[in-house]
């Protein structure tokens, strides 16, 4: 299997291989200046050296006429040591200066090689426009040119190397640097266990690439850590709630059982059984019931309710419950909505409950329905600290930290229950206290 390169290793030869072009593209744009710049030096020499030649050949239309020129040509000739000359009249070489050369008989500039040695060839006519006049072949030996720009290629591809090799080094140390803070998160993930959630990567530490990153694992930690926490505190608070009645069961049959008693003793034992097994089964449902909703398996059908209604129906259960508590019950406003009737009436019954075990003598719990849906039970009475408004709706909370045997009810699920029926029927519902008002807010979706 093929290793798989460190992001660390990529990046560092992408940057090798950014630099390698760059490099070699501008070392390629420089031979060719160059080139074209010793091109166009040539064509100087060549035009100048073209005039004077002119010149000094100006009426030559015969070998005898440029016998008697000839001094001042070689003359001319003896300034530039790397210049030879090619004359040629009716087929005839009146000078060859480079008779191993093999000259294109087309007018212009040329380049060509021989031997080694590289030459730029010039022809032109000695007089322009004359027709039969003899072609001057000016033939420069241009050498020395082709070693600079060969060795200036060697440099371009020594340079593409080596700085190819440098970028590489550096971009790996510019990696390894810039990747730290990643290196970081690895260390901080691989440090994380059911007993070590605490710890937090440091934000203000963080490059602002991933700063949004750190903070969404810290966020991450956060949440796990918070539900590490209420999943050990559930476990323990699940052993309590089941303890005290296995506990009476385990008492209360022992009791029974150490000696013989009449039969109405056995069948009052059983009775006072029963009512534990049934708080028991009841607890059970319960928490299957709340699985059952954290795995959105809860689907409440879907048919035409009028609030207004259900709370009339709901009022009127608990209407002997409120006089015996001498808590008036009000219903204020109506509104349509669509949800599952059961499950609805068993979310309002819960918050209905908990306001009436809440509410002193003398008091009100009232219950108001706006268009929007909005529905709100409030009860007056004590408020509820603010730090405990948050986890009114974990299960098995009670802002009452002493244990007390009862209904399921009150054993700190029914709000943990009806917040999972309103969110399966797609709303949400929150708690505030102040005033001397307790108010459960719920808010449904709007019936069509």
């Amino acid at each position: 299997m093929i290793k798989r390169l460190s992001l660390t290793s990529r990046l560092a030869l992408l940057f090798a291989a950014c630099t390698a072009v760059v490099s070699l593209i501008a070392g390629v744009l420089f031979n060719r200046a160059s080139e074209a710049h010793f091109i166009e030096l040539d064509q100087q020499l060549l035009d100048s050296k073209l005039v004077a030649l002119r010149s000094a050949l100006q009426g030559v239309d015969s070998r005898e006429a440029f016998a008697l020129r000839s001094p001042q040509l070689r003359a001319e000739l003896d300034h530039q040591p790397d210049f030879t000359l090619r004359i040629t009249a009716a087929e005839q070489r009146w000078v060859d200066g480079a008779p191993h050369l093999s000259v294109p008989a087309a007018p212009g500039l040329h380049s060509l090689q021989n031997a080694g040695t590289d030459y730029r060839v010039y022809n032109a006519p000695l007089t322009p426009g004359q027709p039969g006049s003899p072609q001057l072949s000016l033939i420069l030996d241009i050498t020395h040119h082709q070693h600079f720009l060969q060795r200036m290629q060697h440099l371009i591809w020594l340079t593409v190397g080596l700085s190819a090799l440098a970028t590489a080094l550096l971009g790996a140390w510019a990696a390894r640097s810039g990747l730290r803070p990643l290196r970081r998160m690895g260390e901080v993930a691989a440090s994380v266990s059911a007993h070590s959630l605490t710890q937090r990567l440091p934000q203000a530490q963080m490059p602002v690439e991933l700063a949004e990153l750190a903070q969404a694992f810290n966020a991450m930690l956060g949440r796990l850590d918070d539900a590490f926490q209420r999943l050990s505190a559930f476990s323990a608070d699940i052993a309590h709630e089941l303890r005290t009645p296995l506990s009476n069961l385990l008492t209360q049959t022992q009791v029974i059982l150490t000696q013989p008693r009449p039969l109405e003793d056995y069948r009052e034992a059983l009775h006072s059984n029963l009512e534990e097994l049934q708080w028991m089964a009841q607890l059970v449902n319960d928490m299957l019931y709340l699985a059952k909703a954290d795995h959105g398996l809860l689907m409440p059908s879907r048919e035409a309710l009028d609030l207004g209604d259900e709370v009339d129906a709901l009022l009127e259960f608990f209407t002997l419950l409120a006089e015996d508590a001498q808590v008036t019950l009000v219903r204020e406003g109506s509104a349509p909505t669509m949800g599952d009737r059961g499950m609805l009436r068993r979310a309002l019954s819960n918050l209905l409950d908990n306001a009436l075990r809440f509410t002193p003598p003398g008091g009100e719990v009232r219950v108001r329905i706006e268009p929007g849906v909005t529905l709100t039970v409030e009860n007056s009475g004590e408020a509820i600290p603010a730090q405990v408004l948050p986890r009114l709706f974990d299960r098995f909370y009670r802002a009452d930290p002493s244990r007390r045997a009862g209904s399921s009810e009150h054993a700190g699920l029914g709000l943990a229950i009806t917040q999972s029926i309103v969110r399966a029927h797609g709303g949400k519902i929150y708690c505030e206290s102040h005033a001397g008002w307790t108010r459960f807010v719920i808010e449904l979706p709007k019936g069509d």
